[in-house]
């Protein structure tokens, strides 16, 4: 009889609590905002966590900056490079402003339309990506090519070289392009092929980087799977790294890191948009340490975690390293170069 009381009571509890959650989801859909009227709903504890996750620890903060920002003199920088002896290329309007390792303006090259990325070659030359076409200019600032243009779709947000071989990002198509130094376009790198193991590349935003390193393995930022790809030239995938967290390991956010940077010995300096960071992984994507917090980038008013590609439309940071490890960060948003130098041991 008890048994038998028991399994009654037990079925009763079951359908009540089937009951409590059937009125508890029903509130939940009644309550949802899907117009964002109503504001974020978080929190103020919520609001505190973020405060502390911008608050890097000082232990982890392997640079310092070098002198007060410089003013790019732009209205909307957008890009910038770093040559073999330390001068600074940043594109912005319709120009590339170049400015000397201790930030003197030292040129500006006009520019036909509004450039989105550049890289400088050994020998000076400099390649531009102008809305949907790549042009060449000569270390005189000469424009000596231009290249086939690539449709109303194309969006260039990245460039790099390695010998013969030019790669081009391309946040419209979603894919990275392969060109020879006569602009002859080769063949693309990182559309999804499922046979060949390749996912293809998110890109929720124009923000799509790309490099190579000295092995001659091609690194992309997948931002929308917050990681950084590597590709061989013949673009298979090789592997990646980088996975998503608020924890200062990883990369916040659904679309980041938004721009890297290869450092001299072979790792990686990165930057995140809405909660702003810029940090340090070596070769084979483990984390170092940290460039600039929220604080040091003069950005702890303007915290935010963004989890829809609509919350990180805004600028974000652009990075690049100098021949002697010193990190270059271009805040897009204040058009202004800040220079970090790695501490001294001790300091």
């Amino acid at each position: 009889m008890s048994r038998a009381l028991g399994k009654i009571d037990g079925s009763l509890i079951v359908v009540a609590l089937v009951i409590a959650a059937m009125v508890t989801g029903a509130v939940s859909v009644l309550r949802l905002d899907t117009t964002g009227e109503s504001g974020s709903g978080l929190s103020a504890e919520y609001a505190y966590n973020l405060t502390k996750l911008a608050a890097v620890d000082p232990n982890l903060i392997l640079y310092a900056e070098m002198g007060q920002p410089i003013g790019t003199g732009f209205r909307q920088s957008r890009a910038i490079a770093v040559d073999a002896s330390g001068r600074m290329y940043v594109t912005g309007d319709r120009a590339i402003r170049i400015f000397s390792a201790t930030g003197n303006w030292e040129k500006t090259i006009d520019l036909s339309g509004e450039p989105r990325c550049l890289t400088v070659w050994e020998d000076g030359s400099i390649y531009v990506g102008l809305g949907d076409h790549v042009e060449v200019f000569s270390a005189q600032g000469q424009r000596v090519a231009s290249w086939e243009p690539l449709g109303d779709e194309a969006v260039l947000t990245s460039i790099a070289r390695h010998q013969d071989d030019i790669f081009v990002a391309d946040a419209g198509h979603r894919i990275v392009l392969h060109y020879d130094t006569a602009g002859t376009l080769v063949g693309h790198i990182g559309g999804k092929d499922p046979e060949r193991n390749i996912p293809g590349f998110i890109i929720p935003n124009p923000h799509f980087d790309l490099a190579v390193s000295r092995d001659g393995l091609l690194r992309v930022a997948n931002p929308g799977r917050n990681r950084i790809d590597t590709y061989t030239i013949a673009g298979d995938l090789e592997f990646f790294w980088g996975e998503r967290s608020v924890d200062i390991k990883g990369f916040c956010g659904c679309c980041n890191p938004v721009s890297f940077a290869l450092l001299p010995d072979g790792g990686f300096v990165t930057a995140e948009k809405g909660l702003e960071r810029v940090k340090v992984y070596n070769s084979d994507g483990g984390f170092v340490g940290v460039v600039a917090g929220p604080v040091q980038l003069g950005k702890e008013k303007q915290l935010k975690i963004c989890n829809t590609p609509e919350e990180c439309r805004g600028a974000g940071l652009d990075v690049a390293a100098g021949p002697d490890g010193r990190v270059c960060v271009l805040d897009v948003a204040n058009n202004l170069i800040r220079v970090f130098r790695k501490k001294e041991a001790g300091r």
